[in-house]
């Protein structure tokens, strides 16, 4: 078997006061002939609901949910790793698909990014025919095991690549899911992809950019639901914005950097630890100071508001897996303690639903989840 690195651009532009941003980071070695199913089925199994789907009783605490997340979600390799590992822990996670990933590299032009040339792109396109073959064998495989697939977008035109995804308006918005969803039909009907577009009902923007009142008319035209793409001071209960729920990224203090604070993504935590330079010698470091962090604010969300607590990663290598490494570790340990459910974000919809508004207000009002710096 032969292995190729995808060409991946990381838009790294201006770092803004209070949000870093994002890459896209993602590797797919090719993996020649991996059988594919043929006929496209709805993202879940059709299963008994589990024992916390349910209304909550009369002064019990809401579960403490965990949601795990990954943009771009392009990478076997990591797909590998994850879906394993989720099984063990009975975990549900969610994997936020850039669409172009499910063209090949001959068919990079047709993707033309609203304002852009094309066959234009900040990341990479999906690499060869066997390549995307083994992504839409691992998206079939989340989604038989219960994950959710959302969407990335397409092209990750942050800051600095004008007219980047901060400036769009919901008509260019619409032309960037038009695309996306042409794609993933086009999977469905011709490739083998598994994926019904209508359970694709949320995602995250690339970078956290964008005019949310702009895209937010995009989502509810489609009958989409959420987004987790704004940024919390602390790990907040979602809210209802333009139609959609908003699950927000936390911005947290991180112990082991002097408790200086940034947002709670695996990009986030390498610049600010190091510039996101690559030193793989610091993957030790990095890894403890990123669990403890998810640990800490865990506990803070635990123990206060039980808000639903966002972790934001990519399928990445950088320094060494430093940051990847982390997210294995608290996936591994958190996800069977008790009165924790780690779960997708429509999941946790629809559990909202089954609740009293006013008993989730009267969470909704208690303070962010902080991690505190001690005294």
């Amino acid at each position: 078997m032969t292995r190729r690195w995808d060409r991946i651009g990381l838009g790294i532009g201006l770092v803004l006061t209070f949000v870093v941003l994002l890459v896209i980071g993602s590797v797919r070695p090719e993996v020649a002939g991996q059988p594919v199913p043929a006929a496209p089925t709805p993202q879940a199994s059709a299963v008994k609901p589990p024992t916390w789907m349910r209304k909550l009783n009369p002064g019990e605490k809401p579960p403490q949910f965990v949601l795990f997340s990954f943009d771009g979600a392009g990478s076997h390799e990591h797909w590998q790793q994850f879906l394993p590992l989720a099984r063990k822990v009975n975990a549900r996670f969610s994997g936020f698909l850039s669409g172009i990933y499910l063209l090949t590299d001959a068919q990079k032009g047709e993707y033309t990014g609203p304002g852009h040339k094309p066959g234009k792109a900040s990341i990479g396109f999906g690499g060869s025919p066997d390549d995307v073959r083994a992504l839409i064998g691992d998206l079939n495989t989340a989604v038989q095991q219960g994950h959710e697939i959302g969407t990335h977008y397409n092209g990750h035109f942050c800051h600095g690549a004008e007219p980047s995804v901060g400036r769009w308006d919901t008509a260019q918005w619409n032309s960037e899911l038009d695309q996306f969803f042409s794609y993933v039909d086009r999977a469905t009907a011709t490739q083998g992809l598994r994926i019904d577009p209508k359970a694709i009902k949320g995602g995250r923007t690339p970078c956290l950019e964008g005019r949310f009142d702009q895209l937010f008319p995009a989502l509810t035209a489609r009958g989409m639901t959420y987004d987790s793409s704004q940024v919390s001071d602390g790990l907040a209960w979602p809210t209802r914005q333009g139609g959609v729920w908003e699950f927000a990224m936390p911005s947290v203090r991180v112990p082991g950097a002097n408790y200086k604070k940034t947002i709670m993504m695996d990009y986030n935590f390498w610049f600010m630890l190091n510039k996101a330079k690559d030193d793989p010698a610091r993957a030790p470091e990095f890894t403890r100071i990123t669990l403890e962090t998810y640990q800490r604010a865990y506990q803070a969300a635990f123990d206060g508001n039980r808000a639903p607590m966002v972790v934001g990663n990519h399928f990445n290598t950088w320094s060494g897996g430093a940051f990847l490494n982390a997210t294995q570790q608290f996936m591994g340990e958190v996800c069977t303690n008790p009165e924790t459910v780690c779960a997708t974000y429509s999941e946790v919809i629809e559990w909202m639903a089954m609740q009293d508004p006013a008993v989730l207000d009267q969470f909704r009002k208690l303070p962010n989840a902080q991690i505190t710096q001690p005294q």
